[in-house]
């Protein structure tokens, strides 16, 4: 069987250790890959759509598996269903409950999913003036895709109006920040699930929690998520039940109304309150990192699991019982300006974790630093604690100029 995983990333290097665990698969292609996957497989230097397509033809592709968010927006699953080619993700249309949060809202809204309150805004005028009558902290949300960087908890009106005329008028994420989304905040917790879809039910996985702020204590910039673990300690068989009776049967229930249904991952990013649990957002596809400690946890075989979804059977999904925890390394300045270039020593001498690259590549015999998240370290235990010293301990040996991590992953 051969197999085409679209990404780059830590999510890419966690689906190829997990696909190679199956005999089945005589070839993996990464499009671009990174420096795991360039161990296991082979890294085509491709990101177009129709380029991808033609090679899945020419190379005789039976699975392709899309990671990142973009491809899935700009129709990458519409395009090689044309062709009769086996891909699994969500259509164009489905991937807009991601692509638009105002569309996303708007879905939340008409199915009667438990969210938070919200407005839609086209005006940054309408905006400004909306933000003098609310109280604070409120949340404000880029409609489009920006990386995961795209929402403000605006503490007071100074920073919010501040954030409107940094999306809407400076643009600082293009045209994602043209419409905005501003919603009332919500105390609590986050938690993550993601499922996967065969067309008429979601298959949820076991909960994440996902570290989102650069620094110790969830302090400093939003980013692309600095650590995770699996499952999330907080998040109570109650909260589950919540989560599956308001957000996620009415959500399979408003997906076949709008004729969204569709065979792929789906995140669902949660926020539990005293109130219960309510639905953030919606991701179409892999979370990361969450999906660097899930995917260990998976007793299934995945791409068994994938097939089974594309064939509309239904699935028995089991996790190990284990914690799992993943530790982000990156790039001195990210989220914001960061260098490249470093070379990774000292992988070597990791004993009792996975080193999964993400933003990282071969030069030559060397593995270098290409972007802000550079790696992860994963590791798994029967207790959180055991998981954490494992990741901790092994971080120590793993170096390159200016990397920098958090303190405090799975530290309960």
């Amino acid at each position: 069987m051969r197999l085409l995983i679209v990404g780059n990333g830590g999510r890419a290097s966690a689906l190829a250790l997990k696909l190679s665990e199956d005999s089945k698969i005589t070839k993996m292609f990464f499009a671009p890959g990174n420096a795991t996957t360039e161990k296991l497989g082979e890294n085509i230097n491709e990101t177009d759509i129709l380029a991808l397509r033609d090679f899945a033809i020419k190379n005789k592709v039976d699975l392709t598996i899309v990671g990142p968010e973009a491809p899935l927006v700009e129709g990458i699953v519409d395009e090689f269903k044309k062709v009769d080619l086996k891909v699994f993700g969500p259509t164009k249309k489905a991937a807009s409950l991601e692509g638009s949060k105002s569309f996303s809202k708007k879905f939340m809204q008409t199915y009667g999913i438990k969210t938070a309150k919200a407005v839609i805004f086209d005006s940054y005028v309408e905006a400004k003036e909306y933000l003098q009558t609310q109280e604070f902290p409120i949340v404000i949300k880029a409609s489009g895709l920006a990386g995961g960087k795209g929402v403000v908890i605006a503490e007071d009106l100074e920073e919010a109006e501040g954030t409107i005329h940094d999306f809407m008028i400076k643009r600082i994420f293009g045209d994602a920040g043209i419409q905005v989304v501003i919603e009332e905040f919500l105390q609590g917790f986050e938690a993550s699930i993601i499922g996967v879809s065969n067309g008429e039910e979601i298959f949820p996985f076991v909960s994440a929690k996902d570290y989102k702020k650069a620094g110790n204590g969830d302090k400093g910039p939003n980013t692309g998520g600095m650590g995770s673990v699996a499952p999330s300690p907080e998040f109570t068989d109650a909260h589950n039940q919540d989560f599956i009776q308001n957000i996620m049967n009415p959500t399979v229930e408003g997906l076949k109304k709008e004729g969204l249904n569709f065979k792929g991952f789906i995140f669902f990013g949660l926020m539990i309150t005293k109130n219960g649990t309510y639905l953030l957002e919606y991701n179409m596809r892999l979370g990361d990192p969450e999906t660097q400690v899930l995917l260990p946890l998976l007793e299934n075989n995945l791409v068994d699991v994938i097939e089974d979804c594309l064939n509309g059977k239904e699935l028995d999904l089991k996790f190990k019982d284990k914690k799992a925890v993943c530790l982000v390394v990156c790039s001195g300045g990210y989220p914001k300006n960061h260098e490249t270039g470093y070379e990774i020593t000292g992988v070597e001498k990791v004993k009792n974790s996975k080193v999964l690259y993400a933003g990282a590549d071969y030069r030559g015999s060397r593995v270098v630093s290409t972007g802000g998240r550079v790696l992860n370290i994963v590791a798994l235990g029967d207790t959180y604690d055991e998981a954490r010293k494992k990741v901790y301990e092994d971080a120590v040996p793993v170096q390159f100029d200016y990397a920098f991590y958090r303190d405090d992953i799975a530290k309960f």
